[in-house]
C-alpha cells in the first residue's frame, strides 16, 4: 500500500475540517468565555493541542501501513484522530470557568492562569485514565456485543454530526444543498468528476465559491493581526504548580467520567474499524491515544485528544494512511503559523459540512449492516440515548438563546424545568439520559442483544452494571446550576432500583416465562 492515494485527498478534507472546527471553538471559548489573553491561547494552548494531534496522526498512519504490509492488503484505512469535542466543552464550562470564578472570588492576582492550570490538570488526568484503561479495554471489547459498541457511535453520529450539520445546511440551502448534492453523487453514486477530481475537493471549492457569491463569506472582518510563528513551549512547571494547587480533587467529578467516556468511545471506534475490515490491536491504539493527551497537557493544552468516530466513512472515501498524515501536518501548520483566523475568515464551515453529514450517515448505516439481522432492535435501542442527548443539547442551547442561564438573564431553575412539562416535554428524563449516555446506550443495547438471544442471565448482568454505575453517579445523576444541568456524581437511587428490578426479572425469567415462537415479530 502506498502512503498517499487519491482517496486521501477526500479523507483529508473531511477530517481536517472537523479538526479545524475544534481549533476555532477552542480559540473562541478560551478568549471570549474564559477571558484568556490572546498570547496564551495562540502562543501556548493551540500549538500544544496541534502537536498532540500530529503525534497521534503520525502513529495511526504508521499503524495502518504496518497492518497493510502484514496482511498484504492495499485498502487499509488509518484510525481517524483529533481533539475530543465532549471533553473540550466539559473542561471549559465545568472545570476552567468554575476555577476562574472561584479565583476571582478569592482575589487571585491572575484568575485566568488559575483556570488554565485547572485545565492542564484535567487534561493530564484524562490521559492517565486512558492509559490505565488501555490495559483492560480488550477484555471489555470481547465481552460486549458488537451491536452495543456500534449503535452507541451511531447515536452520536446521527445527533451530534449528521443532524447538527444538516440543520446548518438547510439554513443556507444554496451552499448546503449544492455541496450535499456533490457529496451524494460522488460518494453514494460511486462516480468521480472528469479529470479525476476528488468529490471532496469539488464540494469544498464549490461551497467556498457559493459562500462568497451569496455573502456568507468572508466571515466577519479580516483578522487584525498578521500571522506569526508560535512554536510549542513545554509547560511542565505550570503543570507541576497546578498539581500542587488541589485542582485534581476539586474537579475529579468531571475528570473521571470524561476520562472514562473517552476510553469507552475510543474502544468503540477500534471495534468500528474492525467491523469495516481493519483489525487494529486495542492496547497500542488506546495507549497512544492516552499518551497524546498527556503530551497535550505537558505542552500547555487543556484539551484531550481521542480516536474519532468515522473510520467506515473515511474508508468508503478511499482514504488510506496519507489522509491522517495530511491532517496532522495541516492542523499543526495552522496552529503554529497563526493562520487559523485567516482560514476561518476566508473558508466558512458551510463549504465542507456536507462531507461531515455523509460521514455520520455511513457510521449509522454500519451499525445495522455488520450485526446479525435479529440484533437490529438492539441497535435502535443503543441509538436512542445519543439522539436524546443531542435533543437535550438543543433544548439547553435554546434556553441560552432566550437568555436563561446567561449573563444578566434568569437562572436555569426548577420553575423553568417544570415549564417544559407543561408542554409535555419530559426534560428531566432527558437530563437523566444525557449524563453518561454512552454507558446507557451500551448497557441497553447489550442487554437487548442478550434478551434477543434468550441469554437472560447475561442480560441481567448488563442491567446490574447499569445499577452499579447509577449508584456511583456515573449515569443519570444530575443537578441544576444557574447555567446548566450537569453531572452530580452522586447515587441516582431511582435508576439503581429500576435497573436492579430489570436484572432481577431477567434472573427469574426462565422460571416464570415460557417460549412464544409465534409472535411479536
Amino acid at each position: 500500500m502506498r502512503w498517499f492515494v487519491r482517496g486521501d485527498v477526500d479523507g483529508f478534507f473531511g477530517l481536517a475540517l472537523d479538526n479545524l472546527v475544534q481549533l476555532l471553538v477552542i480559540d473562541a471559548l478560551c478568549r471570549h468565555v474564559l477571558g484568556f489573553p490572546e498570547e496564551m491561547v495562540r502562543g501556548t494552548i493551540l500549538p500544544g493541542a496541534a502537536v498532540s494531534v500530529l503525534l497521534g496522526n503520525l502513529f495511526y498512519s504508521w499503524q495502518a501501513m504496518l497492518l497493510a504490509r502484514r496482511t498484504g492488503r492495499t485498502d487499509v484505512t488509518a484510525l481517524p484522530f483529533g481533539i475530543n469535542t465532549v471533553s473540550l466543552f466539559a473542561f471549559v464550562f465545568l472545570v476552567m470557568l468554575p476555577a476562574k470564578i472561584a479565583a476571582q472570588a478569592a482575589g487571585a492576582a491572575d484568575p485566568a492562569r488559575v483556570a488554565w492550570q485547572a485545565g492542564l490538570v484535567a487534561c493530564l488526568a484524562s490521559g492517565l485514565i486512558e492509559l490505565g484503561g488501555a490495559l483492560v479495554a480488550e477484555r471489555i471489547r470481547r465481552a460486549t456485543p458488537r451491536a452495543a459498541l456500534l449503535s452507541t457511535l451511531a447515536g452520536i453520529a446521527l445527533g451530534f454530526i449528521s443532524l447538527g450539520f444538516l440543520l446548518r445546511a438547510f439554513s443556507r440551502p444554496i451552499v448546503g444543498l449544492a455541496t450535499l448534492g456533490v457529496v451524494l453523487l460522488t460518494y453514494f453514486g460511486r462516480v468521480r468528476f472528469r479529470g479525476r477530481l476528488p468529490g471532496g475537493l469539488v464540494a469544498v471549492l464549490l461551497g467556498t465559491f457559493l459562500a462568497w457569491a451569496t455573502g456568507i463569506a468572508p466571515v466577519g472582518a479580516p483578522p487584525a493581526s498578521a500571522a506569526a510563528w508560535s512554536p510549542p513551549v513545554p509547560a511542565l512547571s505550570a503543570l507541576w504548580e497546578a498539581l500542587s494547587g488541589g485542582h485534581l480533587a476539586t474537579y475529579l467529578s468531571v475528570i473521571l467520567p470524561m476520562g472514562l467516556f473517552t476510553l469507552v468511545g475510543s474502544l468503540q471506534n477500534v471495534e468500528s474499524a474492525e467491523a469495516a475490515g481493519d483489525a487494529y490491536p486495542t492496547l497500542p491504539s488506546l495507549t497512544v491515544n492516552g499518551l497524546s493527551t498527556v503530551a497535550a497537557a505537558c505542552l500547555g493544552s487543556c484539551f484531550p485528544t481521542t480516536l474519532y468516530i468515522g473510520h467506515p466513512g473515511w474508508k468508503a472515501l478511499g482514504a488510506r494512511a496519507g489522509y491522517s498524515v495530511l491532517n496532522g501536518v495541516f492542523v499543526t501548520a495552522v496552529a503554529l503559523s497563526g493562520t487559523l483566523s485567516w482560514i476561518a475568515w476566508a473558508v466558512p464551515i458551510d463549504a465542507g459540512l456536507a462531507i461531515v453529514v455523509w460521514i455520520g450517515i455511513v457510521i449509522s448505516a454500519q451499525a445495522f449492516q455488520v450485526v446479525p439481522r435479529a440484533h437490529a432492535p438492539a441497535v435502535v435501542m443503543g441509538i436512542l440515548p445519543g439522539i436524546a442527548a443531542w435533543g437535550v443539547l438543543m433544548a439547553k442551547s435554546g434556553l441560552r438563546a432566550a437568555g436563561v442561564g446567561g449573563p444578566g438573564g434568569p437562572p436555569l431553575s426548577e420553575g423553568v424545568v417544570d415549564g417544559f412539562l407543561g408542554s409535555d416535554v419530559w426534560i428531566r428524563g432527558g437530563f437523566a439520559l444525557d449524563q453518561g449516555f454512552i454507558f446507557t446506550a451500551m448497557i441497553l443495547s447489550a442487554g437487548t442483544v442478550m434478551i434477543v438471544e434468550r441469554r437472560f442471565r447475561a442480560a441481567a448482568g448488563w442491567f446490574a452494571i447499569g445499577a452499579v454505575l447509577s449508584a456511583m453517579g456515573l449515569m443519570h445523576s444530575w443537578r441544576l446550576t444557574p447555567q446548566d444541568a450537569v453531572m452530580a456524581m452522586r447515587p441516582a437511587w431511582g435508576f439503581v432500583g429500576g435497573y436492579g428490578f430489570v436484572a432481577g426479572l431477567l434472573v427469574v425469567a426462565p422460571w416464570i416465562t415460557e417460549r412464544d415462537e409465534g409472535g411479536h415479530g
